[in-house]
């Protein structure tokens, strides 16, 4: 519940709900914060307390590249966060919401 709790949060910021869409639309490749500052128009320092957020949410995973740092949107905790929300879905037979949580996966 708590894990929920924390990703909900992250999200119910405009800034950081664009950003974690920024990062599902770049896919695998992620994104260097650089990039995501200049595609949001941003401050690098505001960003970066954005971005720790959802690294503590677990809806953002990094990989340092050099100097820099990349970004990508972690899939499994955004399944995580559907699955919560459909746990007790269908009346009781979840196995009917698994079309909706099968299709956030990949490589990201």
């Amino acid at each position: 519940m708590k894990r929920a709790l924390d990703g909900f949060g992250a999200l119910s910021q405009e800034m950081r709900l664009s950003v974690f869409r920024l990062l599902v639309q770049a896919g695998a490749d992620g994104l260097a914060a650089g990039e995501i500052a200049e595609a949001l128009g941003v401050r690098q320092n505001t960003l970066s307390a954005n971005l720790s957020v959802l690294l503590q949410a677990g809806l953002v995973r990094n990989r340092r590249e050099g100097r820099s740092i990349r970004y990508f949107a972690d899939m499994e905790g955004m399944r995580g966060l559907l699955g919560f929300l459909l746990e007790d879905c269908c009346g009781g037979n979840p196995d009917q919401c698994a079309p909706f949580l099968d299709g956030i996966a990949g490589p990201c």
